[in-house]
């Protein structure tokens, strides 16, 4: 039904732990500040979590996720 996937709702979603904390201070751009990658490519582990959070549980319930992947799309260098 619309290729979503279906994901059990009695699972615990845990936010893997993030190499971007500790390389923070490594600038991921081109010289031009530029990132190195398109938007939609950047951080798969977090945009799926955030997905998956959104598709089951609203993005009200979502905050952790959502600010979780914006995290990872500033370590990345973009300006979200």
């Amino acid at each position: 039904m619309g290729g979503l996937p279906v994901v059990n709702s009695s699972s615990a979603i845990a936010l893997p732990e993030s190499k971007h904390d500790q390389g923070a201070a490594v600038v991921k751009s081109t010289p031009d500040g530029k990132p190195k990658k398109k938007i939609c490519c950047a951080c798969p582990d977090t945009k799926k979590l955030r997905d998956e959070c959104i598709v089951e549980h609203g993005e009200e319930a979502c905050g952790k996720w959502i600010e979780a992947h914006r995290k990872c799309l500033r370590a990345e260098g973009f300006n979200v």
